[in-house]
Protein backbone atom coordinates (compact mmCIF):
# COMPACT_ATOMS: atom_id res chain seq x y z
CA UNK A 1 0.00 0.00 0.00
CA UNK A 2 2.76 2.52 0.41
CA UNK A 3 4.36 1.69 -2.49
CA UNK A 4 0.83 2.88 -4.45
CA UNK A 5 0.73 5.98 -2.16
CA UNK A 6 3.92 6.97 -3.19
CA UNK A 7 2.87 6.31 -6.93
CA UNK A 8 0.25 8.54 -6.45
CA UNK A 9 2.18 11.56 -4.90
CA UNK A 10 4.16 11.07 -7.71
CA UNK A 11 1.89 11.11 -10.21
CA UNK A 12 -0.02 14.27 -8.42
CA UNK A 13 2.84 16.08 -8.11
CA UNK A 14 3.81 15.82 -11.78
CA UNK A 15 0.18 17.23 -12.67
CA UNK A 16 0.74 19.94 -10.71
CA UNK A 17 1.90 22.93 -13.01
CA UNK A 18 5.08 24.99 -12.41
CA UNK A 19 3.97 28.44 -11.96
CA UNK A 20 6.34 30.86 -12.69
CA UNK A 21 7.13 33.96 -11.17
CA UNK A 22 4.02 33.97 -9.07
CA UNK A 23 5.79 35.68 -6.45
CA UNK A 24 6.40 38.60 -8.43
CA UNK A 25 3.90 41.51 -7.42
CA UNK A 26 1.59 43.41 -10.08
CA UNK A 27 3.09 46.61 -11.21
CA UNK A 28 6.49 45.85 -10.45
CA UNK A 29 9.04 46.96 -13.02
CA UNK A 30 12.52 45.99 -14.03
CA UNK A 31 15.36 47.26 -16.20
CA UNK A 32 17.44 45.56 -17.84
CA UNK A 33 20.29 47.70 -19.71
CA UNK A 34 23.11 46.38 -21.97
CA UNK A 35 26.87 46.65 -20.13
CA UNK A 36 28.19 48.21 -22.64
CA UNK A 37 26.08 50.92 -22.72
CA UNK A 38 27.29 54.71 -21.93
CA UNK A 39 26.65 56.80 -19.08
CA UNK A 40 24.37 58.96 -21.62
CA UNK A 41 23.16 55.89 -23.39
CA UNK A 42 21.85 54.60 -20.01
CA UNK A 43 20.12 57.80 -19.21
CA UNK A 44 18.71 57.93 -22.57
CA UNK A 45 17.01 54.34 -22.33
CA UNK A 46 15.66 55.20 -18.86
CA UNK A 47 14.03 58.21 -20.12
CA UNK A 48 12.70 56.15 -23.24
CA UNK A 49 11.24 53.67 -20.69
CA UNK A 50 9.59 56.73 -19.24
CA UNK A 51 11.16 55.65 -15.51
CA UNK A 52 13.18 57.30 -12.96
CA UNK A 53 16.69 56.55 -11.81
CA UNK A 54 15.91 54.79 -8.90
CA UNK A 55 14.43 52.06 -10.84
CA UNK A 56 15.78 48.42 -10.21
CA UNK A 57 17.83 47.78 -13.24
CA UNK A 58 19.87 44.82 -14.02
CA UNK A 59 22.82 44.11 -16.45
CA UNK A 60 23.06 41.96 -19.21
CA UNK A 61 26.70 41.09 -20.75
CA UNK A 62 28.17 40.51 -24.20
CA UNK A 63 29.32 36.43 -22.26
CA UNK A 64 25.58 35.93 -21.57
CA UNK A 65 24.82 36.98 -24.76
CA UNK A 66 27.12 34.48 -26.28
CA UNK A 67 26.43 31.87 -23.81
CA UNK A 68 22.94 31.59 -25.41
CA UNK A 69 22.69 32.59 -28.78
CA UNK A 70 26.31 31.48 -29.58
CA UNK A 71 25.67 28.20 -30.96
CA UNK A 72 22.94 29.16 -33.37
CA UNK A 73 24.06 32.82 -34.42
CA UNK A 74 26.91 34.29 -36.29
CA UNK A 75 28.60 35.92 -34.24
CA UNK A 76 29.33 39.28 -36.16
CA UNK A 77 25.20 39.17 -35.66
CA UNK A 78 26.17 39.54 -31.53
CA UNK A 79 28.24 41.76 -32.45
CA UNK A 80 31.06 42.43 -29.35
CA UNK A 81 28.98 44.92 -27.06
CA UNK A 82 26.09 43.92 -25.28
CA UNK A 83 23.37 47.22 -25.74
CA UNK A 84 19.59 46.34 -26.32
CA UNK A 85 17.90 46.92 -23.17
CA UNK A 86 14.54 46.01 -21.84
CA UNK A 87 11.94 47.64 -19.79
CA UNK A 88 9.67 44.82 -18.29
CA UNK A 89 6.22 45.40 -15.69
CA UNK A 90 4.21 42.80 -14.01
CA UNK A 91 0.61 42.93 -15.39
CA UNK A 92 -2.49 41.37 -13.83
CA UNK A 93 -3.39 37.50 -14.63
CA UNK A 94 -4.60 37.03 -17.71
CA UNK A 95 -3.34 40.50 -19.67
CA UNK A 96 -1.16 38.42 -22.01
CA UNK A 97 2.64 39.50 -23.04
CA UNK A 98 3.01 42.54 -24.74
CA UNK A 99 6.16 43.63 -26.48
CA UNK A 100 6.89 46.94 -27.86
CA UNK A 101 10.71 47.53 -29.26
CA UNK A 102 12.89 50.30 -31.53
CA UNK A 103 15.94 50.40 -32.91
CA UNK A 104 15.60 46.35 -33.18
CA UNK A 105 16.89 44.77 -36.54
CA UNK A 106 17.05 41.12 -36.14
CA UNK A 107 14.57 40.02 -33.67
CA UNK A 108 10.26 41.20 -34.37
CA UNK A 109 7.57 41.46 -31.59
CA UNK A 110 6.39 38.30 -32.19
CA UNK A 111 9.64 36.75 -31.67
CA UNK A 112 10.10 37.62 -28.00
CA UNK A 113 6.13 36.88 -27.33
CA UNK A 114 6.75 33.50 -28.60
CA UNK A 115 10.27 32.71 -26.83
CA UNK A 116 9.29 34.27 -23.62
CA UNK A 117 6.00 32.04 -23.60
CA UNK A 118 8.18 29.11 -24.45
CA UNK A 119 10.31 29.94 -21.19
CA UNK A 120 6.93 30.11 -19.34
CA UNK A 121 6.88 34.16 -18.47
CA UNK A 122 3.32 35.48 -18.50
CA UNK A 123 1.37 38.71 -18.29
CA UNK A 124 4.06 41.03 -18.84
CA UNK A 125 4.56 44.26 -20.83
CA UNK A 126 8.20 44.90 -22.53
CA UNK A 127 9.49 47.68 -24.14
CA UNK A 128 13.11 46.87 -25.72
CA UNK A 129 15.29 49.65 -27.15
CA UNK A 130 18.60 50.65 -28.11
CA UNK A 131 20.24 53.77 -28.81
CA UNK A 132 21.61 52.42 -32.10
CA UNK A 133 20.59 49.75 -34.67
CA UNK A 134 20.80 46.41 -33.02
CA UNK A 135 19.72 42.83 -33.53
CA UNK A 136 18.17 42.73 -29.78
CA UNK A 137 19.56 39.28 -29.10
CA UNK A 138 20.30 40.76 -25.32
CA UNK A 139 17.12 41.79 -24.88
CA UNK A 140 15.63 37.99 -24.37
CA UNK A 141 18.21 37.32 -21.75
CA UNK A 142 17.47 40.87 -20.06
CA UNK A 143 13.59 39.90 -19.50
CA UNK A 144 14.34 36.45 -18.25
CA UNK A 145 17.15 38.52 -15.28
CA UNK A 146 14.30 40.68 -14.79
CA UNK A 147 11.39 38.33 -14.53
CA UNK A 148 13.54 35.98 -12.34
CA UNK A 149 14.67 38.90 -10.12
CA UNK A 150 11.05 39.97 -9.71
CA UNK A 151 10.29 36.86 -8.65
CA UNK A 152 12.95 34.90 -6.82
CA UNK A 153 12.83 32.14 -9.17
CA UNK A 154 15.20 31.23 -11.48
CA UNK A 155 14.26 29.39 -14.70
CA UNK A 156 15.68 26.55 -15.94
CA UNK A 157 18.91 26.22 -17.99
CA UNK A 158 17.32 23.73 -20.35
CA UNK A 159 14.16 26.35 -20.58
CA UNK A 160 16.32 29.48 -21.38
CA UNK A 161 18.20 27.47 -23.90
CA UNK A 162 15.28 26.47 -25.72
CA UNK A 163 13.75 29.87 -25.67
CA UNK A 164 17.05 31.33 -27.01
CA UNK A 165 17.30 29.00 -29.74
CA UNK A 166 13.98 29.55 -30.67
CA UNK A 167 14.22 33.25 -30.54
CA UNK A 168 17.62 32.95 -32.56
CA UNK A 169 16.21 29.85 -35.28
CA UNK A 170 13.25 31.79 -35.94
CA UNK A 171 14.95 35.43 -36.56
CA UNK A 172 17.12 33.00 -38.95
CA UNK A 173 14.81 31.54 -40.86
CA UNK A 174 12.77 35.14 -40.93
CA UNK A 175 16.03 36.61 -42.88
CA UNK A 176 15.63 33.24 -45.21
CA UNK A 177 12.05 33.32 -45.98
CA UNK A 178 10.06 36.59 -44.51
CA UNK A 179 9.40 37.96 -41.07
CA UNK A 180 6.12 37.40 -40.74
CA UNK A 181 6.35 34.42 -42.51
CA UNK A 182 8.78 32.84 -40.19
CA UNK A 183 6.67 33.60 -37.05
CA UNK A 184 3.35 31.88 -38.83
CA UNK A 185 5.29 29.05 -39.46
CA UNK A 186 6.98 28.05 -36.02
CA UNK A 187 3.69 28.81 -34.07
CA UNK A 188 1.65 26.69 -36.81
CA UNK A 189 3.75 23.95 -35.91
CA UNK A 190 4.65 24.47 -32.51
CA UNK A 191 0.89 24.43 -32.12
CA UNK A 192 0.20 21.01 -33.99
CA UNK A 193 3.12 19.86 -32.06
CA UNK A 194 1.64 20.41 -28.53
CA UNK A 195 -1.61 19.72 -28.86
CA UNK A 196 -1.19 16.00 -30.73
CA UNK A 197 1.97 15.79 -28.30
CA UNK A 198 4.35 14.50 -31.29
CA UNK A 199 7.97 13.87 -29.86
CA UNK A 200 9.15 11.77 -32.58
CA UNK A 201 11.60 13.37 -34.59
CA UNK A 202 10.58 11.89 -37.68
CA UNK A 203 6.62 12.79 -37.44
CA UNK A 204 7.55 16.39 -36.59
CA UNK A 205 9.68 16.20 -39.48
CA UNK A 206 6.83 15.46 -41.13
CA UNK A 207 4.64 17.97 -39.49
CA UNK A 208 6.94 20.70 -40.46
CA UNK A 209 6.55 19.62 -44.41
CA UNK A 210 2.94 19.70 -44.25
CA UNK A 211 2.20 23.45 -42.29
CA UNK A 212 4.96 24.53 -44.67
CA UNK A 213 2.68 23.54 -48.02
CA UNK A 214 -0.21 24.70 -46.16
CA UNK A 215 1.28 27.86 -46.52
CA UNK A 216 2.59 28.10 -49.26
CA UNK A 217 6.56 28.46 -47.83
CA UNK A 218 9.56 26.39 -49.51
CA UNK A 219 12.33 25.25 -47.11
CA UNK A 220 15.18 23.68 -47.73
CA UNK A 221 16.36 19.92 -46.27
CA UNK A 222 18.66 21.74 -44.09
CA UNK A 223 15.73 24.21 -42.72
CA UNK A 224 13.29 21.29 -42.23
CA UNK A 225 16.05 19.81 -39.92
CA UNK A 226 16.71 22.86 -37.89
CA UNK A 227 12.89 23.73 -37.40
CA UNK A 228 12.58 19.94 -36.47
CA UNK A 229 15.40 19.94 -34.13
CA UNK A 230 14.22 22.85 -32.24
CA UNK A 231 10.42 21.02 -31.86
CA UNK A 232 11.87 18.51 -30.44
CA UNK A 233 13.46 20.17 -27.49
CA UNK A 234 10.59 22.26 -27.45
CA UNK A 235 7.95 19.41 -26.90
CA UNK A 236 10.29 18.21 -23.93
CA UNK A 237 8.98 21.62 -22.23
CA UNK A 238 5.47 21.48 -20.29
CA UNK A 239 3.97 23.95 -22.40
CA UNK A 240 -0.20 24.50 -22.39
CA UNK A 241 -2.65 25.27 -25.23
CA UNK A 242 -4.36 27.57 -23.41
CA UNK A 243 -1.39 29.94 -21.52
CA UNK A 244 -0.38 30.29 -25.63
CA UNK A 245 -3.65 31.24 -26.61
CA UNK A 246 -4.26 33.74 -23.12
CA UNK A 247 -0.85 34.67 -23.72
CA UNK A 248 -0.12 35.71 -27.09
CA UNK A 249 -3.22 37.75 -28.11
CA UNK A 250 -4.90 36.96 -31.83
CA UNK A 251 -3.41 33.02 -31.33
CA UNK A 252 -6.65 31.76 -30.01
CA UNK A 253 -8.34 31.05 -33.78
CA UNK A 254 -5.22 29.18 -34.72
CA UNK A 255 -4.98 26.82 -32.17
CA UNK A 256 -8.67 26.50 -32.42
CA UNK A 257 -7.69 25.43 -36.01
CA UNK A 258 -5.13 23.27 -35.27
CA UNK A 259 -7.42 21.53 -32.99
CA UNK A 260 -10.06 20.66 -35.40
CA UNK A 261 -7.64 19.72 -38.06
CA UNK A 262 -7.21 16.61 -36.21
CA UNK A 263 -10.68 16.61 -33.98
CA UNK A 264 -9.47 12.48 -32.94
CA UNK A 265 -6.12 13.95 -31.21
CA UNK A 266 -6.21 13.98 -27.55
CA UNK A 267 -4.54 16.85 -25.83
CA UNK A 268 -1.81 16.26 -23.23
CA UNK A 269 -3.31 17.24 -20.44
CA UNK A 270 -5.99 14.79 -21.84
CA UNK A 271 -4.13 11.97 -22.09
CA UNK A 272 -2.64 12.46 -18.68
CA UNK A 273 -6.10 12.32 -16.88
CA UNK A 274 -6.53 9.05 -18.54
CA UNK A 275 -3.81 7.71 -17.80
CA UNK A 276 -4.26 8.53 -14.52
CA UNK A 277 -8.14 7.43 -14.62
CA UNK A 278 -6.47 3.36 -15.33
CA UNK A 279 -3.86 3.99 -12.75
CA UNK A 280 -6.43 4.35 -10.48
CA UNK A 281 -8.56 2.03 -12.07
CA UNK A 282 -5.90 -0.72 -11.51
CA UNK A 283 -5.35 0.07 -8.23
CA UNK A 284 -9.38 0.04 -7.09
CA UNK A 285 -10.34 -2.16 -9.11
Amino acid sequence: MNKKIMSIILILTFLIPSVAFGDAEVGEEVVSLGHDLTAAQREEMLDYFGVEDDVKTIEVTIDEERKYFGEYIDANIIGNNSISSVYVKKLQGGEGIEVNSNNITWVTNEMYQNALVTVGIKDAKVLVNSPVKASGTAALTGIIKAFEDMSGEEISENAKEIASEELAKTSKLGNEIGKEEASDLINEIKIYVINNDITNINEIKEVVEDKADELNISLSQDQIDEIAKLMENISGLDLNLDDIKTQIKGLGDKINKAINDNPEAKSFLAKIVDAIKDFFSSIFG
